[in-house]
């Protein structure tokens, strides 16, 4: 996701807006080390409009983990852009990026 205008130029400026069903939620992300345009577009693809699959990143293993509503860890899971975590919209989508289910 590219700004346009005066604004194009700047890469690491990226402003993602989601309609929610009350209102409007703005979200501004400043300077993401190591997420190029295409990645960022990834990493907020589907905010806000059911794309609640989560793609965590273990500290521990670094192995890519991705959590479903209902699952234990779930609610705890938060994601966090500037280690590779994301949200998807499937389980395949998560299963062809390379991210296995979380076994509890």
């Amino acid at each position: 996701m590219k700004l346009s205008g005066g604004l194009g130029a700047r890469k690491d400026l990226f402003l993602v807006v989601a309609a929610a069903a009350i209102g409007f939620v703005g979200i501004l992300v400043l300077s993401l080390p190591g997420q190029g345009e295409n990645d960022i577009s990834q990493v907020f693809a589907g905010v806000g409009v059911g794309c609640d699959i989560k793609g965590n990143v273990s500290i521990s293993s670094g192995e890519r983990i991705y959590h479903v509503p209902g699952q234990r860890y779930y609610l705890d899971t938060k994601i966090d852009a500037r280690y590779g975590e994301r949200w998807f919209c499937s389980e395949a989508d998560a299963r062809a990026a390379g991210w296995r289910k979380s076994r509890v």
